[in-house]
């Protein structure tokens, strides 16, 4: 006989209803009862009909997301999966999503058409598109008449106002409100001057909205050329049109805040751009100066005029040196000669005469008279002395060897 423990018996009954096709996922009708929403935010309560009842769990992500306040005695569907908690041993339904009885119809058709088009590509984020950043002009499929139309344009105008905002009106719940909306988007989407599309209403109940749960609507906002922009209900709120759009909004003010942007922030944008391009480009001047700075005393180190001036002034030292040895070359020429002039002036007649000496020339020939037999008695004579001539006479010879 083999014996098990506890632990192991509740995690093999947890593997197989793990494993199980149609407990991992699952609608359940019944009653509410023992609602318990704790200060963790997850809420544990019973679900119980005629025949039976199980115990609930909604994590608190989930939790946030209802869009209605259950309470006990409300008979409702619930979206989820049955697992063991084996802590107590017991089977729990884990419900992700919770609507109410009234609606459970719509719910499933909604779940099955959700389904059809995931699997056709249509909610496919590589075919979402990008909306323009700066649209000039707006397309905004809604009814005129309410609130969400007053939002949408309350929110451009204090947002975005260089944007021109064009409505194409449409019923946007009732029987008539698909084809309303497709011939609405359809109008702008041919329109070549509208940049993005807004699709959008106000919150309400699951039958309000289900006009946005067309097959053809999402078909039509599959197909269309411009960019869609969905924001139908409230945050809570999901409908088909939401997943086939290339963005969803949670409100239809929302979805004006994402398709414009903020005119305060691309001021503040356009200042700090312009302080960084003024950063910039004194930066890029002050670097132009300093190399510019550089250049110029390169260039001026380089440039012909400065060997031009060292040879200025290299040829005024020489021409300095030059008169200078020049002036030095003539004293001493001055001094050599006024040395010769010295010596000559010795041995110059003139020097003779000025000691008392004359010079004798014959008068008639000129001839200086160097004996006395050249002055006979009776001959003219020329005498000079040191500051003159005078003539004379020779009368005879007083002196000298005798004349024979």
């Amino acid at each position: 006989m083999r014996i098990y423990r506890v632990g192991q018996i509740t995690a093999y009954i947890k593997e197989l209803l793990d494993s199980d096709e149609l407990l991992r996922d699952l609608w359940l009708e019944g009653e509410i009862s023992n609602w318990r929403a704790y200060p963790s935010g997850h809420v544990y309560f019973t679900l119980k009909d005629g025949e039976a009842a199980i115990n609930c769990v909604i994590w608190r992500a989930h939790a946030a997301r209802l869009g209605f306040r259950p309470r006990d005695g409300d008979a409702v569907l619930a979206h989820g999966y049955v697992s063991m908690y084996e802590a107590r041993g017991t089977c729990q339904l884990y419900v992700d999503e919770l609507q109410k009885a009234g609606a459970g119809a719509l719910a499933l058709e909604l779940e099955r058409l959700k389904k059809k088009l995931e699997a056709e590509g249509l909610f496919d984020p590589s075919r979402k598109r990008p909306l323009p950043r700066f649209p000039r002009r707006l397309g905004v499929v809604t009814s005129p008449a309410g609130a969400a139309w007053r939002d949408i344009c309350r929110v451009l105008s204090r947002r975005y106002p260089l944007a021109e905002v064009v409505l194409a009106p449409s019923a946007v719940q009732g029987a008539e409100a698909p084809a309303q909306l497709i011939a609405a988007l359809q109008l702008l989407a041919q329109r070549g001057d509208v940049d993005v599309i807004l699709i959008a209403r106000g919150g309400g109940s699951i039958e309000d909205l289900w006009a946005f749960n067309d097959e053809q609507l999402a078909r039509a906002i599959a197909a269309c050329p411009k960019p869609v922009i969905t924001g139908v209900g409230h945050e809570i709120d999901f409908t088909i049109a939401d997943f086939v759009a290339d963005v969803r909004a949670p409100t239809p003010s929302a979805a004006a805040e994402i398709a414009v942007p903020d005119c305060e922030e691309l001021r503040e944008s356009v200042d700090q751009l312009t302080e960084a391009l003024l950063g910039s480009t004194r930066h890029l001047l002050d670097r132009a100066w300093r190399d510019l700075h550089h250049a110029e005393e390169a260039l001026r180190r380089a440039s012909p005029q400065g060997m031009l001036n060292r040879s200025r002034q290299r040829l005024d030292e020489l021409e300095r040196a030059m008169a200078l040895a020049l002036r030095n070359s003539l004293a001493l020429r001055r001094a050599h000669l006024e040395g010769l002039e010295g010596r000559l002036g010795q041995l110059s007649p003139q020097a003779t005469l000025e000691r008392g000496y004359a010079l004798v020339a014959q008068h008639r020939t000129g001839v200086i008279v160097r004996s006395v037999r050249q002055a006979p008695p009776g001959e003219r004579l020329r005498v000079r002395v040191a500051d003159g001539e005078f003539a004379a006479r020779s009368e005879e010879a007083l002196v000298g060897p005798e004349v024979t």
